[in-house]
């Protein structure tokens, strides 16, 4: 078990002992937790974390905004600004593209993992 999941478990222990989860509208019931089976299980719990704390990874940020600007143009009339839109998405879209260069380039040129990744290769 992780340190982060042994803390975990002691507050909700701390809390159950106090008294303060008694009575709330899900008590008894199962929790709906999605959990993203691609991401590797020693991560899930920092994922989480991030993601609590409102942090998101510039790609999924860009990702966002793109949908954000798709869906606006969708729904813009003919001669409203249309352009300035589609510039602000095909912007986004050189970002986005940038950023996946720039973050296979780093990966693929840190040799621990270029390494690692070699030797997982030669298994399969």
């Amino acid at each position: 078990m992780f340190l982060i999941d042994e803390i975990a478990e002691a507050r909700i222990t701390e809390a159950i002992e106090r008294g303060d989860l008694s009575g709330l509208s899900c008590e008894g019931k199962r929790l709906d937790v999605k959990i993203d089976p691609l991401i590797p299980e020693e991560l899930r719990m920092a994922y989480r974390i991030l993601k609590n704390s409102g942090f998101l990874p510039e790609e999924l940020r860009l990702r966002r905004e793109i949908s954000d600007i798709n869906d606006l143009l969708r729904t813009l009339p003919q001669g409203t600004g249309r352009a300035r839109v589609a510039k602000r998405l095909n912007l986004l879209r050189a970002r986005l593209s940038l950023a996946r260069r720039k973050e296979a380039d780093t990966l693929l040129s840190d040799e621990r993992y270029f390494a690692t990744l070699c030797k997982r290769l030669e298994r399969s």
